[in-house]
């Protein structure tokens, strides 16, 4: 693994907002990650971690406060205008809810279509084609190029997404929740295209979801993140067996499986996640931690590696 080249980059990279009274809201803490070509990485946390933060840095919506963002070397967080606009072909994005991220005014040609001619990749009396190239490609029939988006159900829509993502040929693609509003039948369809994709294509894909077992079936990695810290990064079928970290431990008893220990009592994490205006000093996760120490009230750890592809961030190891 050590040979391997990450095509995608992020590097202590924090995310702060101004807040009223002069506080200041941490979004992402000092966070590290690498998205390798033909690989996923899962990014998994309750919601308010900072994982939509940390992808609209990735995707140049947003800048770093502090760090850096690598793409093939290259810092794109220092990007602007035109070169700016020239490399969004490479970092492309799969939205949760394609109906809002869909102009309904637009035939689904035009919606598919629109990157590539921005991008003078295509002349207009080739869109046509080029649409009913790309809806066929995600398994859709190519005269759907003629309807609307209201026109198809929720799986199409997102197959429409999907295929308006690769439009650009992109080396890195992004899903935020890409099948939390698809039914289960629907979501297993979208991620079988999603993965015959990737390995037809070698494309590196970030996905951002809650639901852990889906992320773990779906991942080669898998980050944790808990109050826009990364606490835990593993190989995604080590998960349940290797978790180190307690926040990742509670995250994975709270899967619901038919093939689950019934006899056995499901724990919960007591009391809520502090707010990230109000960080407390050490450790995040320390008030729902049952193995707090003294230490982690006055140390926030930083990610050790336990073996190769494995880090934590946690006093006990």
């Amino acid at each position: 693994m050590s040979d391997r080249v990450p095509v995608l980059q992020v590097k202590n990279v924090t995310r702060r907002f101004p807040a009223s009274d002069g506080r200041t809201l941490l979004a992402n803490n000092k966070i590290n990650l690498e998205f390798f070509p033909g690989e996923t990485l899962g990014i998994v946390g309750e919601s308010g971690c900072g994982k939509s933060t940390l992808m609209r840095m990735i995707l140049s919506l947003d800048h770093p406060s502090e760090g850096e963002i690598l793409f093939k070397g290259k810092n794109i967080a220092e990007l602007k205008g035109e070169k700016l606009r020239q490399h969004r072909r490479h970092i492309q994005m799969v939205f949760q809810d394609p109906t809002l991220a869909f102009n309904p005014k637009m035939r689904i040609r035009d919606i598919v279509c629109e990157p590539l001619l921005n991008l003078n990749v295509i002349k207009p009396s080739e869109k046509e084609a080029k649409a009913r190239e790309l809806l066929e490609m995600v398994n859709l029939p190519g005269d759907f190029a003629s309807r609307y988006p209201h026109n198809m159900s929720g799986g199409q829509r997102q197959r429409v997404g999907i295929a308006r993502a690769i439009a650009l040929e992109p080396e890195v693609i992004m899903c935020d929740e890409a099948t939390s509003a698809l039914d289960v039948s629907v979501q297993k369809n979208v991620v079988e295209l999603l993965v015959g994709l990737q390995k037809k294509k070698n494309i590196a894909m970030g996905f951002i979801c809650h639901d852990m077992a889906l992320v773990s079936q779906l991942s080669h990695r898998t980050a944790v993140m808990y109050l826009g810290n990364i606490v835990e990064v593993l190989p995604s079928e080590k998960i349940h067996d290797g978790a180190l970290h307690p926040y990742t431990k509670a995250l994975l008893g709270a899967i619901f499986d038919l093939n689950m220990d019934f006899s056995k009592k499901i724990e919960s994490i007591e009391s809520e996640a502090p707010s990230p205006l109000d960080v407390p000093v050490g450790c995040p996760f320390q008030n729902r931690c049952d193995r707090c120490r003294d230490i982690c009230k006055q140390e926030n750890p930083a990610l050790k590696r336990m073996e190769e592809g494995h880090s934590v961030a946690c006093h006990l190891y």
